[in-house]
């Protein structure tokens, strides 16, 4: 069950470079770093299902849900992660940009689709 954190990130712990961002994550938010709960997609399906999120769609993109409640995904679940340490803000702000976050998004999914293909964890 999810926690009482200030956000619970659900994110694919089976992804080696999933759990490298997430320990750097941790490094550089400092006592900022209990304040997330970070949920492997995996074993939280259910938590998940009860939230309107596919645990598939899940495994997909990068999800997010804040204290109030609110799902964010994607681009915009990285950005929030981001601007809460000061020396990502700019990059948080830089990639919200049109432009900038459409490609970014084009980007990431063809990564994570070859990812889980690669793993055998494509659905078919």
């Amino acid at each position: 069950m999810p926690s009482k954190a200030s956000i619970n990130v659900f994110y694919d712990a089976q992804c080696p470079l999933c759990r490298k961002e997430r320990r750097r994550y941790e490094r550089w938010s400092g006592r900022h770093a209990g304040d997330i709960a970070w949920l492997d997609v995996s074993e939280h399906q259910q938590a998940l299902r009860e939230k309107g999120v596919d645990p598939t769609m899940a495994l997909r993109s990068l999800h997010i849900e804040t204290a109030q409640c609110q799902l964010i995904e994607g681009i915009d679940a990285y950005r929030l992660l981001m601007a809460r340490i000061p020396l990502l803000m700019p990059v948080a702000w830089i990639i919200g940009l049109p432009g900038i976050k459409t490609a970014l998004r084009k980007l990431y999914d063809i990564w994570v689709k070859r990812r889980l293909q690669k793993q055998g964890r494509w659905p078919t």
